[in-house]
C-alpha cells in the first residue's frame, strides 16, 4: 500500500519551498522598487529578508546590498540614529563576515564618531581580508597615527634612553624594592625591565586601549604573561586592594613630554604618593629599601633660554607690514595663536636659532611628596640678561631627568636624544627688539600641575630709568595642549576699533605667506579680466559698440553697468583663508567663503572692513546651507561660479581627501571661461638616505629594546608615509635630483593617470631609505606655488621604504606611482 504520509510530507515541503521562492522573489522586486524611490531603509529590510531566506543568493546581490547598506547608514547618521546604524552593520557582518568593504565602511563611521580604537580594528580586519584594498589602507594609516603616536617608535629606538632606565630600575630592585608599579606603561618595556631585574610583584597601568592590548601581546611574547599584572586604566583610578593588593615600594614612569609636565606626571605622582606608594624614607633613619617608597625619575632640573628664530616668529606673529595682496589688516596686526606651547626639535628649525641670552635654570624639582606644594606655589620671577641684540621670539626649555642619584637623561638640544624641546612663543610685547643690557623678565610656575610661563616683558634702561615694555600675557599653559583649536578671544580698544582674534600657528603662517597671496591675487585678476573682456565683447556684438577694458583699472566703470551681475567666487578651503577678500577687492565680485569657525569669520570681517569693502561683498556660504554636502552648489539656481577655489594640499603634506570628487562637481558649476584654482598640481620627489626617518617609522629589531621582542607588535602600526616634515632641515643625504612623480589636473581630468612609472637617476652612492615629496600648485600655466619653499605654510611628507636599497652613482631606479582618490602610493623597482 502506498505511503500516503510520506507523499503528503513531501508535498508539504514542496509547498513550503515554493512559498519561500515566491517570498524571496517578491522581496527582491520590492527592494528594487524602493531603491528607485530612494527608500533605502525599506530596501535594506527587504534585502535582509532575502538573504536570510535564500543565503545562496549572497554573491548575486552582494554589491546591491552593499550600496543599500551604505546609503541607509548615511541617512541614519544624518538623523543621529547611531544605534540603528551600528545594528545594521552588525546584521550585515553576520551575513558577510569576510566582506572587507563592509568592514571598512563600519570603521569609517566609527572613526567619524570618535571611536578610534574600534575603527582601527575594522580597518585592520579589512586589510587582512584584502591587503590590496586601497581605501582600507588609507584609513588604517590615518587612524594609526592617532592610536600609536610616532614618538613611541623614536623612543623605543633610543638605546641610550632604554639602557639608562634599565640600569636605574635594576639598581633599586636589586637593593630591595620588591613591588613595582609602572604608570603609563605604553608597550610595557619598563615593567619588563623590573621583572627581569627580579621584582617579585610588578603592576602596570595603561589608559589607551590600543596600547594596553599591544602591551598584553608584548608581555606574552616575552614570556612574562601572568608575571606582570596589566591594568587598562588611569593610575588615578587604581584602588587598594581592589586593583593591587598593597602599596608598592617603587613607581616607574616616563609620562614626561618635551615640556616635562605635559603628560600629567605631577598629578599622577601626587596621587601615587598619597594612595599607592609606601611612605618615603624618613630623614637620617637607616631602614631597608623595601620599607619605603621611591620614584623613578626622582627629580628634574628644567633649563631655559630666550631665543630669536624667524621660523617660530612667522608661525606666531603676523609680521606683514604692507598687508595681504593690497588689503589692509592693520586692526589685527596682533593676532596671537592658540594659547599653548609647541614642540620643536631645535636642531631642525629652519634658519636655526640665535641665542643672544644666557641659559638659565627654570626649576629644580624633586618628584617626592613635595610635589603637592609645587603645584600650589606662587610663581617665581626670573630675569635673564641680554648679551646680544636681536628679536625676542620665544622661550625654549629642556630638562635633565634625574632617574636616581647616579643615572640621568638630558633633553638638551645639544644632546643626541629622542626628545624634542618645548617652545613658548612670546606674545603681546609692544616691541620685540632687545639690546645688550636689557633684561627679559618672566614668571614661572607649576600651577594646575602644568608648567606655565607668564608675564614676559623686557626691562630696558633709558635715560637712567628702568622702563618695562610688554604686556602681562600668559604664553602657554600645557593644560590646553590637547585642545587642537583655540577658542575665540576678542578685545576692543576704548574707541571700539581694535580686535584681537586667536588663530592657530599654521593659520598665522598662512597669513605671513606673501607669495601665496600674491600668486592668487594675480591669478584671480587674470580670470576676472578675461571674463570682463568676454562680457564686454558680447555686449558690443549685441549693441554694436563697446570699449576695450582692463578689469582692475576699470572697476568704477564696470560698477556703472548695472545690467551686469557680479562674478561669483567660491572658496571652499578646508580652514582659514583670506582668498575671498582678495577676490572681492577687484569689485563687481560676490565672494563666498566656506569658513565655519566664528574666529575665522571675525578676522575676515575685520580685514574686509579695514579695506573698506561693501558689507555685501563677502558671504559666509555655510551659514546659508542646511546641508554641508551641497557646499559646491551655486548661490542661485540660474547662476554659475566664475572661480571655485579648492584646498588641494593639507598642511601635513598630503593630498586632501575627496579633492578629485570636489573638482568633478566644480567643473559642472563653472561659468563659461571660469576656472578652478588650482588648475593642476604636480607632485615632485627625490631619493634620500635618512636614518632619522627610519627610526621614526619603525622599531629596528630587538637591539634598541635591549633584547625584548617589541618591534613586531608596535610595527603593526607603522605607516609608510611620514607627514609634517621640513625638508630644509631633514637630516638626510640627497641621492637624486627632484623628479616629477604625478600630475593631478582638476580642470582636465582626462590628462590624469592612476598609475605611472618614473625613472630616477642616482647621483650619489648610498642607501635609499625614503622618498620625500612636495607639490607645485599651478593656478594657471604661468603662476604656481611651491609647497617646499621657505615661505610655505605647508609641510612636506615622505614615503619611508620597508627595506633600504643600496645604490651606486649612475644607477637608475623605477618608481611606480599609484593614485587612488586622495591616496598616493610609491613603490620602487630596481
Amino acid at each position: 500500500m502506498p505511503n500516503t504520509n510520506a507523499r503528503s510530507h513531501r508535498g508539504h515541503r514542496g509547498g513550503q519551498e515554493a512559498g519561500r521562492r515566491e517570498l524571496v522573489s517578491r522581496s527582491l522586486q520590492s527592494a528594487q522598487h524602493c531603491l528607485k524611490d530612494q527608500d533605502f531603509g525599506t530596501a535594506y529590510a527587504h534585502y535582509l529578508l532575502v538573504l536570510n531566506l535564500a543565503p545562496e543568493l549572497k554573491n548575486d546581490v552582494r554589491e546591491t546590498f552593499q550600496f543599500t547598506l551604505f546609503s541607509w547608514a548615511e541617512e541614519l547618521a544624518s538623523l543621529a540614529r547611531i544605534q540603528d546604524l551600528f545594528n545594521c552593520y552588525e546584521q550585515a557582518l553576520e551575513l558577510f563576515p569576510n566582506d572587507e568593504v563592509i568592514c571598512n565602511s563600519m570603521g569609517e563611521h566609527l572613526f567619524r564618531m570618535g571611536f578610534r580604537d574600534e575603527a582601527a580594528g575594522y580597518f585592520h580586519k579589512a586589510l587582512k581580508l584584502n591587503p590590496d584594498f586601497a581605501d582600507a589602507k588609507e584609513n588604517f594609516y590615518r587612524v594609526a597615527n592617532w592610536l600609536v603616536e610616532r614618538w613611541h617608535f623614536i623612543m623605543l629606538n633610543d638605546i641610550n634612553r632604554n639602557l639608562i632606565y634599565q640600569k636605574a630600575i635594576e639598581k633599586l630592585v636589586r637593593t630591595g624594592c620588591r613591588s613595582v608599579l609602572d604608570i603609563g606603561a605604553g608597550t610595557g618595556i619598563l615593567s619588563m625591565f623590573a621583572k627581569k631585574a627580579g621584582a617579585p610583584c610588578v603592576y602596570a597601568c595603561e589608559l589607551s586601549k590600543t596600547m594596553y592590548e599591544l602591551a598584553c601581546d608584548v608581555i606574552a611574547a616575552n614570556n612574562m604573561e601572568g608575571k606582570i599584572k596589566l591594568l587598562h586604566m588611569k593610575s588615578l583610578d587604581i584602588e587598594i586592594p581592589k586593583h593591587i593588593p598593597e602599596r608598592v615600594s617603587l613607581v616607574v614612569t616616563e609620562t614626561v613630554d618635551a615640556g616635562l609636565f605635559g603628560e600629567g606626571i605631577v598629578e599622577s605622582l601626587i596621587h601615587a604618593w598619597e594612595h599607592l606608594l609606601l611612605p618615603p624614607k624618613p630623614t637620617n633613619q637607616d631602614i631597608g629599601t623595601e620599607d619605603y617608597g621611591q620614584v623613578i625619575p626622582a627629580g628634574a632640573i628644567v633649563f631655559g633660554m630666550a631665543v630669536e628664530c624667524k621660523e617660530i616668529r612667522r608661525h606666531h606673529r603676523y609680521i606683514l607690514a604692507p598687508g595681504i595682496a593690497g588689503l589692509h589688516p592693520s586692526p589685527i596686526s596682533h593676532i596671537p595663536p592658540c594659547s599653548h606651547r609647541e614642540l620643536w626639535l631645535l636642531r631642525g628649525i629652519q634658519g636655526g636659532l640665535k641665542g643672544g641670552y644666557s641659559c638659565f635654570i627654570f626649576l629644580s624639582i624633586i618628584l617626592g611628596q613635595e610635589l603637592k606644594s609645587l603645584a600650589t606655589r606662587q610663581p617665581c620671577k626670573i630675569s635673564i640678561p641680554v648679551t646680544h641684540g636681536g628679536v625676542l621670539d620665544a622661550i625654549v626649555i629642556w630638562f635633565v631627568l634625574q632617574l636616581d642619584d647616579e643615572h640621568t637623561l638630558s633633553t638638551s638640544p645639544s644632546e643626541e636624544t629622542c626628545w624634542e624641546q618645548a617652545v613658548y612663543p612670546v606674545q603681546g610685547l609692544s616691541d620685540y627688539s632687545v639690546k645688550p643690557g636689557n633684561t627679559v623678565m618672566m614668571e614661572v610656575s607649576c600651577q594646575d600641575c602644568y608648567l606655565r610661563i607668564q608675564k614676559v616683558s623686557v626691562l630696558t634702561s633709558e635715560y637712567g630709568m628702568d622702563v618695562e615694555k610688554g604686556n602681562a600675557l600668559t604664553l602657554g599653559n600645557e593644560a590646553e595642549l590637547c585642545n587642537a583649536l583655540a577658542s575665540l578671544q576678542t578685545t576692543s580698544t576704548p574707541d571700539g576699533m581694535k580686535q584681537e582674534c586667536v588663530l592657530e600657528s599654521t593659520e598665522i603662517a598662512l597669513l605671513n605667506n606673501v607669495p601665496y597671496h600674491e600668486c592668487f591675487n594675480a591669478a584671480i585678476g587674470k580670470v576676472l579680466t578675461s571674463l570682463t573682456l568676454s562680457r564686454e565683447s558680447h555686449s558690443m556684438d549685441v549693441d554694436g559698440h563697446g570699449s576695450e577694458m582692463n578689469f582692475e583699472n576699470n572697476q568704477n566703470q564696470n560698477s556703472s553697468h548695472t545690467a551686469y551681475d557680479p562674478f561669483y567666487v567660491l572658496d571652499v578651503s578646508e580652514g582659514f583663508s583670506v582668498l575671498p577678500i582678495i577676490a572681492g577687492k577687484f569689485g563687481q565680485v560676490k565672494a563666498y567663503s566656506s569658513v565655519e569657525k566664528e574666529q575665522h569669520q571675525i578676522v575676515l570681517n575685520i580685514i574686509s572692513e579695514a579695506s573698506h569693502f561693501p558689507k555685501e561683498t563677502l558671504e559666509f556660504w555655510l551659514s546659508h546651507l542646511e546641508d554641508e554636502s551641497v557646499v559646491l552648489q551655486r548661490p542661485q539656481s540660474d547662476k554659475l561660479w566664475s572661480i571655485i577655489i579648492l584646498d588641494v594640499i593639507e598642511t601635513s603634506g598630503l593630498i586632501q581627501q575627496e579633492v578629485m570628487e570636489k573638482a568633478a562637481i566644480s567643473r559642472c558649476l563653472l561659468h563659461s571661461g571660469g576656472k578652478i584654482f588650482p588648475q593642476y598640481v604636480v607632485m615632485y620627489g627625490m631619493l634620500v638616505e635618512s636614518q632619522s626617518l627610519v627610526l621614526e617609522s619603525a622599531v629596528q629589531g630587538t637591539e634598541p629594546t635591549l633584547g625584548f621582542n617589541i618591534a613586531p607588535f608596535i610595527n603593526q602600526f607603522k605607516v609608510p608615509v611620514r607627514v609634517f616634515l621640513d625638508l630644509a632641515t631633514l637630516p638626510c643625504v640627497l641621492l637624486s635630483k627632484p623628479a616629477e612623480l604625478l600630475r593631478l589636473d582638476l580642470m582636465n581630468p582626462y590628462l590624469n593617470s592612476s598609475n605611472r612609472e618614473v625613472k630616477v637617476q642616482v647621483c650619489k652612492t648610498g642607501q635609499v631609505t625614503a622618498i620625500p615629496f612636495w607639490y607645485h600648485i599651478h593656478l594657471d600655466e604661468d603662476i604656481h606655488l611651491d609647497t617646499s619653499s621657505d615661505s610655505s605654510h605647508w609641510k612636506q611628507a615622505a614615503v619611508v621604504l620597508d627595506k633600504p636599497i643600496q645604490v651606486q652613482l649612475g644607477d637608475e631606479l623605477v618608481l611606480n606611482i599609484q593614485h587612488h582618490k586622495s591616496n598616493v602610493s610609491i613603490t620602487v623597482k630596481q
